[in-house]
């Protein structure tokens, strides 16, 4: 591993090859925050398939280009006299330090006190810093960023409303626990779920699509719930069967090809007796 040193320096280094492709690339003076932004998405959903496939090497690869995007529109933000790439890196580290008053005093930039430092006069303020687990550091985070100057206006305002519907319903209801709006008891969730699904059968039944559509975004948003109060990642476990859907429905496709016969040309009891031998090859 580097040195903080050889860290620095290969940070400057990227800085460095970032202001003379600017100057000198053609590709790199046009560029724009709006025309950066769709490899931006592009490059982040990168990194998130390599996190999944546990691939290290192609991981560091796919950060170097999420962390050149970012120093990217820091250029052009210093270009248009804004801010640059340090103030964006000490606004972040302040906002740790701030966010966790169990190791920092807000006032307090460097080395983390091994003890908790005051936060502040009331008792709540008292409470953040005296935090102990991850989930009393979690449920403070929430309650800390209302205090920032420029935080959140209110629990739910900090969900993107870009985010994928799967991920921003987990987020909306981990917001809302971190505030105490949760089930006492993880099991009681299931009432729930149960609950949703009943309504939407019915909705089904009665063929009513806006119902029903209605009914199967609160039935997803209770299953999602339970996965969350289970510390299952909804997320996760959807593109695991995602993929594993993609691997048996490519093994009946190739088996469809060598024996020359087209899949539409193939019965349901075939296509399945290829898809219980992919299962058994993924065990």
């Amino acid at each position: 591993m580097h040195t903080r040193e050889e860290q620095m320096k290969a940070f400057g280094r990227l800085l460095d090859v970032l202001d003379q492709l600017r100057e000198k690339c053609p590709w790199d003076k046009k560029q724009t925050n709006e025309s950066l932004r769709p490899n931006t998405i592009e490059e982040t959903f990168e990194l998130c398939d390599a996190i999944m496939r546990g691939d290290s090497h192609d991981m560091m690869k796919e950060l170097g280009d999420v962390l050149m995007h970012t120093c990217f529109y820091a250029m052009i933000a210093r270009e248009k006299g804004l801010y640059d790439i340090a103030d964006v890196l000490n606004t972040e580290t302040d906002k740790l330090i701030f966010r966790h008053p169990h190791i920092y005093h807000p006032s307090q930039v460097g080395a983390p006190d091994p003890k908790p430092l005051p936060f502040g006069e009331d008792d709540s303020e008292r409470e953040f810093a005296n935090a102990k687990t991850s989930e009393q550091v979690l449920q403070n985070w929430e309650q800390i960023k209302l205090k920032e100057k420029d935080g959140n206006k209110s629990v739910l305002s900090g969900v993107p409303a870009a985010l994928p519907s799967l991920i921003k319903a987990y987020r909306i209801q981990d917001k809302a626990r971190n505030v105490g709006f949760d089930w006492q008891q993880k099991e009681d969730v299931w009432n729930k779920v149960h609950e949703e699904l009943r309504e939407l059968e019915e909705e089904l039944a009665k063929e009513d699509k806006e119902k029903s559509t209605n009914e199967l975004g609160d039935f997803l948003f209770s299953v999602i719930n339970a996965a969350r109060l289970y510390k299952l990642n909804p997320d996760d476990a959807l593109e695991r069967t995602n993929r594993k859907f993609i691997h048996r429905f490519n093994y009946i496709e190739e088996h469809s090809i060598k024996a020359g016969k087209p899949l539409t040309e193939m019965s349901l009891e075939e296509m399945d007796k290829l898809w219980n031998e992919a299962k058994k090859e993924e065990k």
